[in-house]
């Protein structure tokens, strides 16, 4: 039950810090949504840094794991956001910021956790 209660409150913080970004960063018009972007990558590293720290020398407990990469991490970064953004693009024949942004965030996603295991390696 205390790992129920662990993920649930750090998913209510992840995603509730994901609004806010994403309402301030993410435009009502077609283009790019930086709101989504910003927070994928962020969470990338964040969950790189997070699971980085958890294998070196046990230094984030199991719960605290659960907390802040489960919990946090799974509710700051969405994987839907960016699939229904995706579909909008493809739906408005805007294939330039589809193919960017399906890369970007791909690609940038994928260093982000990398650097944040790097990170973790350094100190």
């Amino acid at each position: 039950m205390k790992q129920l209660l662990l993920v649930f409150v750090g998913g209510g913080f992840g995603s509730v810090l994901r609004f806010l970004i994403s309402k301030s960063l993410n435009s009502t018009e077609n283009g790019i949504p930086y709101g989504t972007f910003l927070v994928n990558i962020l969470g990338s590293l964040l969950i790189g840094i997070i699971l980085g720290l958890a294998a070196k020398n046990n230094t984030l407990s199991d719960n605290q794991t659960l907390l802040l990469a489960t919990g946090f991490c799974g509710g700051f970064t969405t994987f839907s956001s960016f699939a229904y953004e995706n579909n909008l693009f493809l739906k408005s024949g805007d294939f330039t910021s589809f193919a960017l942004y399906t890369i970007a965030s791909f690609v940038i996603g994928f260093l982000a956790v990398f650097l944040g295991l790097w990170l973790v390696r350094q100190f």
